[in-house]
């Protein structure tokens, strides 16, 4: 409808609600710019190459982050080694296999539940299930992340799949492909979009994390090769954070892992869109 055409008291409540979502979008972006800037004030004149390249010691009284970033980075890569299979494979199966619907009605409704379950939850279930068989250890505490983003995956994947046309679907399988050639040429190079967004959030929670990781993979400082780390217990930068915050006071400290982890995150997430843009080349 034409603006000319509205009465004054319309074009007035039209405008107001535009002002209105004019002052949330501000707001919003306001309260984000603030966060990132003042952590990165109060964290960024901390962080030196003594705190990223060391390991804590208490004889000569020094702090070092180093293993810690390790351990992050092995968490992730052992997080997603394990679910992105089983998320993918699980969303591929609901999509392009199930014919109980019901079934998958209620598998979506069990997956969008355990998205909101509390990590502490999550935490208490991976100290009596993986913790008596792996100890508390990196291993333990992937596992659980294991579990924790799941459902993520899934989700995020599952409504990928089902954005690609039916008419691919079709002409693939006229010209004599089979099921599961068709899902691998087709769909899932369609869909590898949702499969990277899925992967960014699932990252984001893991790199996030730290209530489940005290239950399951604990806070020790160790630095260790990847396998060895993987078998041992050890702090991720969160868990340090906290440690450093609330239990040593150290709150310098806690600022520059604040800073460490945005960029870290920052730069995982750049990596997976960049994967993701050169599969899609790789596509066309």
């Amino acid at each position: 409808m034409d603006m000319e055409k509205l009465s004054g008291a319309r074009k007035l409540y039209d405008k107001t609600l535009r002002c209105l979502l004019y002052l949330c979008a501000f707001l919003t972006c306001a309260l984000l710019v603030f966060m990132i800037g003042y952590i990165f004030y109060r964290g960024l004149p901390h962080v030196t190459w003594n705190l990223i390249s060391t390991k804590p010691s208490y004889l000569s009284d020094n702090i070092g982050i180093l293993p810690d970033i390790l351990n992050t980075l092995y968490i992730v890569i052992a997080t997603l080694v394990i679910v992105l299979p089983l998320g993918v494979g699980a969303a591929i199966y609901l999509t392009e296999y199930a014919r109980n619907r019901k079934l998958v009605s209620v598998i979506e409704f069990a997956t969008e539940t355990l998205t909101g379950i509390p990590s502490i939850i999550y935490g208490l279930v991976g100290m009596l299930i993986f913790t008596p068989l792996l100890g508390k250890s990196l291993l333990a505490g992937a596992l659980t992340l294991v579990i924790m983003t799941l459902p993520t995956i899934v989700r995020t994947t599952q409504e990928s799949l089902k954005t690609v046309p039916a008419s691919y679907r079709e002409g693939a399988l006229g010209l004599g492909s089979g099921k599961w050639h068709m899902i691998r040429t087709i769909v899932l190079p369609c869909s590898i979009d949702g499969i990277v967004t899925g992967c960014i959030l699932a990252i984001g929670r893991i790199v996030g994390e730290s209530a489940a990781l005290l239950f399951t993979a604990g806070f020790a400082h160790a630095l260790n090769g990847f396998f060895t780390g993987l078998t041992s217990s050890g702090a991720t930068l969160t868990v340090a954070l906290y440690v450093y915050a609330k239990e040593q006071g150290e709150f310098e400290v806690a600022f520059a892992i604040a800073a460490i982890l945005m960029i870290l995150t920052l730069i995982i997430n750049l990596a997976a869109n960049f994967v993701g843009k050169k599969l899609k080349q790789r596509q066309g």
